[in-house]
């Protein structure tokens, strides 16, 4: 009987460490002052101590989110730069809401078979992102886990950590009836709603990754890929100048009906205005793919709003003038709930 190894039983070392030798140097370059260990530790160091002097009453905010099957869409196409930017995009997104500067970020990558091309690939969209946030990818963890994971199959998760001023937290606690619903675009999907988005183009409707239809500037399997948003330096020219934001809401799985509720207090909801947005093409060629309803449209999909503000009417002005583009789509109610009319 011939010897075994660890590569015969579908994991291979080697390639896990060309993934690592390949993505080294781009990692190193978003790291700060303040990140104490390299590549290869068991674990990341981070000296927090300049950071929290800069605060009065420092917390810290985390938050842990995946792509889910929009990998499916890059895997259909051969293309994986940007699904590391989502990465880092959904989940610098969720902490923001809270006011919170992103600070770290920690990844896992996971699939049936390691190829260290498509790591790097992947890898390489994070860093560009955590460069252009001034986030430090810390580390991260890549996974060979065969029969786990279907053929080509990967998932990808992260971890992100910020820090907020404790009495500057928003919370959405102090929303009243009245307030202006301030709504940031979106240019697509983001990373929600794949497993519809997929049944309506490629099951229901017979579409391939590489088709075009006319109403979509990019192929199917491009327009699905488009990168998810980054909000953060939207919300913090806002914060920044001081204007007094009551709530913030990312607009991810569940949509805008599903997610503004999230940050509303007991008696209050929300009325959205529809067409008070410019539509983005792909939401409404999935509708009538599917002739799917508006109000099931509008549950699964963001609908061509990413993030919402809402302040009092005396902010409008400064918001409106701080930031472009930014549509102004509803009010605060009195009741409960979203209702688009």
């Amino acid at each position: 009987m011939s010897k075994l190894d660890y590569k015969s039983a579908g994991v291979d070392i080697d390639a896990g460490n060309e993934a690592v030798d390949r993505i080294k140097d781009g990692v190193k370059s978003t790291f700060t002052s303040n990140v104490l260990t390299g590549l290869g530790s068991f674990g990341s160091l981070y000296d927090l101590k300049p950071i929290l002097e800069q605060y009065e009453n420092p917390v810290l905010v985390q938050s842990i989110d995946g792509v889910g099957t929009k990998t499916i869409i890059a895997r259909k196409l051969g293309k994986f730069d940007t699904i590391g930017i989502d990465l880092l995009s959904a989940a610098a997104n969720d902490i923001l809401v809270m006011g919170a500067r992103p600070l770290t970020f920690l990844d896992y990558i996971a699939n049936d078979r390691l190829k260290p091309d498509i790591i790097e690939e992947i890898v390489s969209g994070m860093v560009k992102a955590c460069s252009d946030t001034g986030v430090s990818l810390v580390g991260g963890e890549t996974a060979e886990m065969p029969d786990t994971y279907l053929p080509g199959e990967h998932d990808l998760v992260g971890v992100i950590t910020g820090v907020v001023e404790k009495d500057k937290i928003i919370t959405g606690e102090n929303v009243q009836p009245e307030h202006v619903v301030l709504g940031l675009p979106s240019n697509g999907l983001h990373t929600n709603g794949y497993s519809f988005a997929r049944k309506l183009f490629f099951e229901i409707g017979g579409y391939d990754v590489n088709d075009t239809i006319p109403e979509l500037e990019k192929s199917v399997g491009l327009t699905l890929l488009e990168p998810h948003i980054n909000y953060t330096n939207h919300v913090f020219a806002a914060l920044d100048a001081g204007i007094d934001i009551k709530g913030i809401a990312h607009i991810t799985g569940g949509g805008l009906v599903e997610n503004i509720p999230r940050i509303l207090p007991d008696g209050c909801g929300v009325k959205i205005q529809k067409g008070s947005w410019p539509s983005v093409p792909v939401f409404d060629v999935m509708q009538s793919i599917g002739n799917v309803d508006e109000d099931e449209m509008a549950r699964a999909f963001n609908m061509g709003i990413g993030m919402v503000f809402i302040v009092d009417v005396n902010s409008v002005k400064d918001v409106l003038s701080e930031l472009t583009p930014v549509y102004e789509i509803g009010t605060v109610v009195s009741g409960e709930g979203v209702s688009i009319v």
